[in-house]
C-alpha cells in the first residue's frame, strides 16, 4: 500500500510540473503550438492529477490513514546555518481536498479558456501561466515542510500577477498588476522572515516537528508560546497579504483587469483562499496565543464587514463578486479564529465552487438582465432595505462615500508603505547617480533626473 501511495502522490505533484515544462519548452525555443494540442495536454494533466488525488482519498479512506508523506529528501543542506531545503509532501485531511479542488476548477477554467481565449493573440501564454499557478496551488497545498510552502505560494504570486497583467497593450492591467506584485512583494516577506525565524527555533521547517505530530487539526505546536507569538504575527501578515484581508483589499478589485477565466479561478477561488490555507496549516500555532486567534477573528470580522459595505456601491458586477468573496474569505479567517477548523475548511470548498461559476457567469449578466427587463417591461423594481427606514440620509451619504473609496485604503497604505519606501529608494538612488557621475566627472544629465515623488504617484494613480 506504501507503493501505491508513493506512486499517486509523485503523480499528482508531477503531473502540473510536466504540463509547464510541455507548453513552454516549445514557447521558449519558437515552436509554434495549435490551439488543440494545447487543449489536449492540459486536459490529460488536468485528469491525470485528478484521478490520482482521488485514488490517495480512496486509498486513505481504506486504510484509515490520516496522513501520507512523500518524502524526496533535502535539496539544500547549510548545518551550520540551520538551513534545510527539504522537499516533503504531505496528504492529510487538509491538503487532499485543497488539491482535488484545485484539480476541478483548474479543469473547469481550462475547458472554459478553450473557448473564451479562442484565437487570442496571448492563447500560448495564458496556459503557461495558468500551469504555472497549478503547479503553485499544488506544492503550496500538499506542502510537508515551510520551505516547499514556500516555493509554491511564490509561484501562485508570479503567475497571479502575470495573468493580471495579461493583456498588456493597455495601461491599466500592467499598473493593476504591479500593485498586487507589490502587496505580495509584502505578504512575501513577512513569511521568509516567520520561515527563518521557525528554523532558529526548531531547526527545520518540517511543519511535522513545529505543529506536533498529530494530524490535522489535532496537532499540538511543539515551540513556546511566548516565540509561536511571533512566528504567528508574521504569518498572519503573510495570508492577509495573499488573502487580501485588511489593510491589503484594494489590490483584490484590481485584478479583475485579468481575464475572467483567470478572475474566476485565481481570486474568486483558490489564490485567494490560500491565505486561509496557511491559516489553517498553522492552527496548532494558533492555539498557543490567545492573542493570536483573537488577531485573527478581528482581522477576518473588520475585513468581511469591510467587503459587504463596499461591494453594494460598486457599479460592475465582476468588482461586486470580489467585494463578496472578500466578505466571505474574512468570515472563513473569523471561523478559523474561533477554531472552527472543518467549518472553515467545508466553507472554502463550497466558496470557491459557487464563486467560479458566478465569475465565470459574469459577462453574460448583463444581457440576461436584458432579457428579464424586456419581458418585464420596464425595469426591475428596487426595494427598500430595513436600513432606509432607521438610517437618517446623511449618515448612508456618508457610508456610501467611504465605501465607493474603499474606505481610503489604498490611500493609507500608500501613506504609511508605499511612499516611505519610495523616498527612501529615490534617496538611495540620487545618491548613487551623483557618486557614479563624480567617479566618472560626468554631471548628472537631464535624461538621468530621478523624477520627484509627485510625479510618480501621479503616474502610478489609477
Amino acid at each position: 500500500m506504501n507503493l501505491f501511495f508513493q506512486i499517486s502522490g509523485i503523480i499528482v505533484v508531477a503531473v502540473p510540473a510536466l504540463l509547464l515544462a510541455a507548453l513552454a519548452i516549445p514557447a521558449l525555443t519558437g515552436f509554434r503550438m495549435e490551439e488543440r494540442t494545447i487543449n489536449r495536454l492540459t486536459w490529460l494533466a488536468v485528469v491525470s492529477g485528478l484521478l490520482a488525488a482521488i485514488c490517495v482519498l480512496a486509498g486513505m479512506l481504506a486504510t484509515g490513514s490520516r496522513n501520507v508523506v512523500i518524502e524526496l529528501g533535502n535539496w539544500i543542506s547549510l548545518e551550520e546555518q540551520q538551513f534545510h531545503f527539504h522537499l516533503k509532501f504531505v496528504f492529510d485531511r487538509l491538503s487532499v481536498p485543497f488539491a482535488i479542488l484545485t484539480f476541478l476548477l483548474c479543469g473547469t477554467i481550462g475547458a472554459f479558456t478553450s473557448r473564451y481565449l479562442h484565437r487570442e493573440p496571448g492563447y500560448l501564454r495564458f496556459y503557461i501561466s495558468y500551469a504555472l499557478f497549478m503547479l503553485g496551488m499544488i506544492a503550496a497545498t500538499l506542502a510537508g515542510t515551510i520551505e516547499t510552502l514556500f516555493l509554491g505560494w511564490e509561484l501562485v504570486g508570479l503567475s497571479s500577477a502575470l495573468l493580471i497583467a495579461f493583456f498588456q497593450e493597455r495601461l491599466a492591467p500592467v499598473r493593476n498588476g504591479l500593485r498586487a506584485w507589490i502587496v505580495y512583494r509584502i505578504a512575501d516577506a513577512a513569511f521568509l522572515a516567520a520561515a527563518i525565524l521557525m528554523h532558529h527555533l526548531v531547526g527545520q521547517g518540517d511543519f511535522g516537528i513545529m505543529m506536533g505530530q498529530g494530524a490535522w487539526p489535532e496537532g499540538v505546536a511543539s515551540i513556546p508560546p511566548e516565540k509561536a507569538l511571533w512566528v504567528g504575527f508574521l504569518l498572519i501578515i503573510a495570508a492577509a497579504g495573499k488573502s487580501a484581508l485588511v489593510p491589503f483589499s484594494g489590490w483584490l478589485p484590481r485584478a479583475m483587469e485579468g481575464p475572467t477565466s483567470s478572475s474566476a479561478v485565481f481570486y474568486g477561488a483558490l489564490s485567494v483562499h490560500l491565505g486561509a490555507f496557511l491559516l489553517l496549516r498553522i492552527s496548532p500555532i494558533l492555539d498557543l496565543s490567545v492573542w493570536l486567534s483573537g488577531t485573527v477573528v478581528v482581522l477576518g470580522l473588520v475585513t468581511a464587514l469591510h467587503g459587504a459595505m463596499a461591494g453594494r456601491v460598486q457599479s460592475d458586477i465582476k468588482t461586486a463578486l470580489a467585494y463578496a468573496s472578500l466578505t466571505q474569505v474574512g468570515i472563513i479567517v473569523a471561523e478559523i479564529g474561533f477554531g472552527f477548523r472543518y467549518i472553515a475548511l467545508v466553507h472554502i470548498l463550497g466558496h470557491a465552487s459557487l464563486r467560479t461559476l458566478q465569475l465565470l457567469r459574469a459577462p453574460t449578466l448583463l444581457h440576461d438582465y436584458h432579457i428579464l427587463e424586456n419581458a418585464l417591461g420596464g425595469h426591475l423594481p428596487e426595494t427598500r432595505t430595513i436600513w432606509s427606514r432607521i438610517v437618517s440620509e446623511n449618515v448612508r451619504r456618508r457610508f456610501y462615500l467611504a465605501s465607493h473609496e474603499r474606505w481610503y485604503l489604498d490611500a493609507w497604505l500608500d501613506r504609511i508603505v508605499v511612499h516611505p519606501f519610495q523616498r527612501l529608494f529615490g534617496l538611495f538612488d540620487s545618491l548613487e547617480r551623483k557618486w557614479t557621475g563624480f567617479l566618472s566627472g560626468d554631471s548628472l544629465r537631464e535624461s538621468d533626473r530621478v523624477p520627484a515623488h509627485d510625479e510618480v504617484i501621479e503616474e502610478l494613480r489609477l
